[in-house]
Parts: C-alpha cells; sequence; structure tokens
C-alpha cells in the first residue's frame, strides 16, 4: 500500500539477511504492520523508502506501508498532519521525513500522538532535525514544549559537518540484542550529526568517527513515563548507506527491538523471521 501524492517507482536493491533459525515459522503469526513516513527537504526520498520497504520486507515478517509526498521542501506537507490518528492500526512508525520548518506546537503533538499513546517508533537521519520549534539550538535541560520532539527522539541535534566516510563502532557494554551479531562497518560518503545533549533516557549502542569528531549515532531511546520504545539512527543520508544490506541489518532489528520481537541473542522471536515469498 502506498499513499501518496505522486506515483512514484524505483528498483532497490539489498541482500536478503535471514535473521533467524525459526524463519519457517514466520507464516504462522501476524506480520508487524510497519508505517514508514518519507518526504522534504534534502533527500532522494523516492528512492530510499521502496529501499527501506523491500529491506525490511526481505528480512523480517513484516509488511511496510508507506506516507510519501514529493515535497522537496522543509514543510512538507504531509498528510499526518492534523490527523493524530494517522497510525491507528499499526504496530510501529518510522519516521524518516525531513520536515525542519514545520514547527507549529500542536501540529507537532498531533505527530506525537499515536507514540504518547504507545505506539512504538524507529527514527531515521533526518527526523532528528524535524518538528523545530523556537530555540531549537538551545541546549535541552527540562522537559517543556520546545523539547517535545527530543524528548520523543532521546537526541538533540542541530546539524551536522561535510560529508565523509563514517567508522561505525558498536558499543559492546550495551549488550544490546539489537547489535548482538552485527560487526562495525565504514560507510561511504555520510553526515555525522552533532550531539548537543544525550538524553536520560537514551541509551548508546554505536558510535560514528569522522577523522577525530565522534558522536553517537545509534541508540535506543524510552519515551514518556509509559517506556514507549524507539529506536534511532543518525545514519542513511545517501542511498548507497540506504541500501547497505549492514544498514538495513540495523534497521530491521530496531524494527524488531522497537516492537519487543528480538531475544536477548538477537533473533526474531519465533514467527517474526524472514518469511519465504
Amino acid at each position: 500500500m502506498l499513499i501518496t501524492r505522486n506515483a512514484l517507482a524505483t528498483v532497490a536493491t539489498a541482500a536478503a539477511f535471514v535473521l533467524s533459525a525459526s524463519a519457517g515459522l514466520a507464516a504462522d503469526a501476524k506480520p508487524l504492520k510497519v508505517l514508514l513516513i518519507t518526504g522534504g527537504c534534502c533527500h532522494s526520498y523516492a528512492t530510499q523508502k521502496d529501499i527501506l520497504k523491500k529491506g525490511i520486507e526481505e528480512r523480517i515478517n513484516a509488511t511496510v506501508e508507506q506516507i510519501h509526498v514529493d515535497d522537496k521542501g522543509t514543510k512538507p506537507q504531509l498528510p499526518i498532519f492534523g490527523n493524530p490518528d494517522y497510525a491507528k492500526g499499526y504496530d510501529l512508525v518510522i519516521h524518516d521525513e525531513c520536515a525542519a520548518d514545520i514547527s507549529d506546537l500542536e501540529t507537532i503533538k498531533g505527530v506525537l500522538k499515536p507514540h504518547t499513546d504507545g505506539i512504538p517508533g524507529v527514527v531515521l537521519h533526518c527526523a532528528m532535525h524535524s518538528y523545530r520549534q523556537k530555540d531549537f539550538a538551545q541546549p535541552v535541560t527540562k522537559s517543556e514544549d520546545r523539547t517535545i520532539w527530543f524528548d520523543f527522539l532521546g537526541l538533540q541535534s542541530t546539524g551536522h559537518g561535510a560529508q565523509k566516510p563514517i567508522e561505525i563502532k558498536f558499543d559492546t557494554t550495551a549488550k544490546s540484542p539489537i547489535t548482538t551479531g552485527l560487526a562495525d562497518w565504514t560507510t561511504g560518503n555520510e553526515e555525522l550529526y552533532n550531539n548537543i545533549t544525550i538524553l536520560p533516557t537514551a541509551t548508546k549502542l554505536a558510535t560514528g568517527k569522522q577523522g577525530n569528531d565522534e558522536k553517537m549515532v545509534v541508540w535506543t531511546n524510552l519515551y514518556t513515563d509509559k517506556k514507549v520504545r524507539v529506536f534511532g539512527t543518525t545514519l542513511g543520508h545517501n542511498d548507497a548507506t540506504v541500501q547497505d544490506p549492514k544498514y538495513l541489518d540495523l534497521i530491521a532489528k530496531g524494527v524488531l527491538w522497537a516492537t519487543n520481537k528480538i531475544d536477548a541473542n538477537g533473533r526474531p522471536v519465533t514467527g517474526y523471521g524472514r518469511v519465504s515469498k
């Protein structure tokens, strides 16, 4: 299913990765229903949305539906705006939009409503630079209206440097099922996002390094008193990164963690591994 204002097509290639020995049992479980939101400034979302859909569906028992607008401005007119029930019936929402100048507080509250109600999330790349309000660059010291999007993300980021390869190193002390079995790697040219504030609800899973500059690039967050699960990564600017099997493996495991469908050894629980098609 594709909810879009323009008919778009792309060819996305990625290597399939069998995440679980129980994959053959996946047909016995109801697929995760995932909503992927894309559109806005500065990225080839028309291509990347299909890479992500194909890559996730090849790796785990999930169906990815899309809300996409072919709008390259900083105020993309996503149909979720003004509709706080946009995620009704979904198990998880992936925010991959780039909406830096959507700053209306009530609009942002509406985007967050499914998550404040308990639906888990995955946040990718420019989602960290979206929904900015007045004084968004002022370091977060307490929760207030201007920080509500950062509270959801678990990270306050305001910018990045030049595009250069990023050396990814996973934090083994975190002992997360997301990173179990994943190896360090170096991306092609990517943007290393700054970390103005890492909120106390966030847990670092990986750092990225460009020269002497090192920042958190992968993490989990527990949102609100309900401890709603949110997985995040600042990686994913260029198509080469998004279609890298190592990146898609990471996103797929993040989806499983956020929906509580991954075991302590980093494998999908029974029924949520790859489905043969």
